[in-house]
């Protein structure tokens, strides 16, 4: 078998190639050239790597058929079409945490170079002056330092200045007061902040309501003596805001590594002594690019490797507990039995996890859910990306709640599916012992235990003598080989379900015959896609 193939448009670090390992078929292309990276998406890739320079937009994402992954060696998805790549069922994943510490040393490297006039200092001083005078700076001792989004970076930020002695005050309307106070913050208004601040540091991704969040009006309320500093995302801070306030003299300083456009190179910012500005290199350090690369290559080879990504942005469910990861596939084959037995696509699906397992986070089993139910009907490839998409549109719905009650087991899931044509139908699977051996131990009140294995044959009849005998026989006959056999029924002489796990496909004729011979009511043959 063919290698999957991995594109690399733009420089990796080696580490990211030995993370990949041997077993893709590697290919390389300048991503930032269009008229290259279209063949090379085109001549067909599993995954492709980029960094910042390749745009992975719907032309892109449409170009290259089978695509899978597309993997950001870094944090930013600015250049990647998240909505037409989740369209196209393909995988978006990053780097989140890769840049948090390189991003959080330089902001502290900004704010103490503008704090003592470090970049101007040092071009006088290349230029023959000896301006001592004319720098004298600010000590961060026992000032206020004021953090704008207090995130990961953020709190990074915090707990380095507090080694440095400043009291740290945070606006953050999503962070609870207790988390900020475990850390020694005070949460508080932005105004507040504005007002109190010596030191002002901004860690807030760029979005509508953050768009120019530091404005004019907002540097009226500020100290004179403030320095703020920048090495989020540009447009953050207004920068024509900025630029009138530090020469009105209302802003005493300012550290700024992103800008509202980039490449910036000719900001009247930069004419300024009391401004320290980098090129955007938050994230610009060897271990930074190392990390980067090494977390998507491991993403890569997980989701090439048909495990879900935990991390994929645009997977819905979060991060994924490893006690409910062994479930995902269970509750997939169960959704895929339900839809086969009913002969037709769920409406709603519930999936009540039981047991150990409820007190963990389970809600991406809603999403395993939809896409089993839609691998038993659809040809198209169906991932854990496009699922709830498609599903929408075809008005399937699905959840999930927690019981920790579970008598019969440690721990089970229960599927109940409602379908339009008003049927019912519940499943419950259980994974068994240490190796988590994948079970089927009820459907509705037949109570089973049937392997999960490809080829699968269920029928439900009237209780009667001989139908194990005529079935047995009727599969030799068309040379299909038994490898379990389970029979349940409601009562002696009741309703029967057999479920039978066999060795390849049954065909239409011999199910035929098995419905003839037994009188079934249902007989169905179903095999898993996994």
């Amino acid at each position: 078998m063919s290698k999957p193939v991995v594109l690399i448009a733009e420089e990796l670090s080696p580490a990211t190639l030995a993370a990949l390992g041997p077993d893709f078929e590697v290919r390389n292309v300048d991503g930032a050239n269009r008229d290259a990276l279209l063949p090379a998406l085109a001549a067909g890739v599993d995954a492709v790597l980029i960094r910042s320079a390749t745009k992975m937009d719907a032309e892109a994402i449409a170009a290259a058929k089978g695509l899978k992954v597309i993997a950001r060696a870094g944090v930013g998805l600015d250049n990647v079409d998240i909505p037409a790549a989740t369209e196209a069922g393909v995988m978006v994943v990053n780097a989140p945490t890769s840049n948090i510490v390189s991003a959080a040393e330089l902001a502290i490297a900004l704010l103490l170079a503008c704090a003592r006039f470090v970049s101007p200092a040092h071009a006088a001083l290349k230029n023959g002056k000896w301006a001592r005078s004319k720098y004298t700076g600010a000590e961060v001792s026992e000032k206020v330092l004021g953090v704008i989004g207090f995130g990961r970076i953020g709190q990074l930020v915090a707990a380095r200045m507090q080694a440095f002695g400043m009291e740290v005050i945070a606006y953050d309307p999503y962070l609870p007061a207790a988390r900020a106070a475990q850390l020694g913050v005070q949460l508080v208004d932005l105004d507040n902040l504005l007002a109190k601040s010596d030191f002002i540091t901004i860690h807030l991704p760029k979005t509508k309501e953050t768009a120019n969040l530091i404005d004019a009006k907002a540097l009226e309320k500020v100290k004179p003596t403030v320095r703020i500093v920048n090495a989020a995302r540009g447009g953050v801070l207004d920068e024509t805001a900025l630029y009138e306030a530090l020469k009105a003299g209302k802003v005493a300083g300012a550290g700024l590594d992103v800008y509202a456009t980039e490449p910036c190179t000719d900001s009247p910012l930069f004419t300024l002594d009391n401004v320290v500005a980098t090129p955007h290199l938050g994230a610009s350090t060897d271990e930074a690019q190392e990390r980067a690369g090494i977390a998507v290559a491991v993403s890569v080879r997980k989701a090439l490797g048909g495990e879900l990504v935990p991390d994929a942005v645009n997977v819905k469910g979060g991060f994924i507990h490893e006690e409910i990861r062994p479930s995902l596939p269970l509750v997939e084959k169960m959704a895929q039995i339900a839809t086969h037995l009913a002969g037709e696509n769920p409406t709603t699906m519930e999936v009540q996890v039981r047991g150990d397992i409820s007190v963990h986070d389970a809600s991406i089993l809603a999403t395993s859910a939809l896409k089993g139910a839609l691998a038993a009907t659809s040809d198209e490839d169906i991932t854990y990306v496009n699922a709830p998409n498609l599903a929408q549109t075809r008005g399937m719905s699905s959840s999930v709640n927690n019981d920790p009650d579970c008598p019969e087991f440690r721990s089970a899931i229960t599927l109940k599916c409602g379908f339009s044509s008003g049927k019912f139908l519940n499943i419950q699977g259980t994974l068994m012992g240490i190796r988590k051996v994948e079970k089927i131990v009820k459907i509705d009140n037949f109570d089973l235990d049937l392997p999960t294995n490809n080829h699968l044959v269920f029928l439900q009849y009237s209780d009667k003598p001989g139908v194990v005998g005529t079935v047995g026989g009727l599969l030799g006959k068309a040379g299909v080989n038994i490898a379990s056999m389970q029979v349940a029924r409601n009562q002696e002489g009741g309703t029967a379900l057999m479920a039978l796990n066999v060795d390849s496909p049954v065909n239409l004729d011999t199910l035929n015959a098995l419905s003839a011979e037994v009188g079934a009511g249902i007989v169905k043959a179903v095999t898993l896609v996994f």
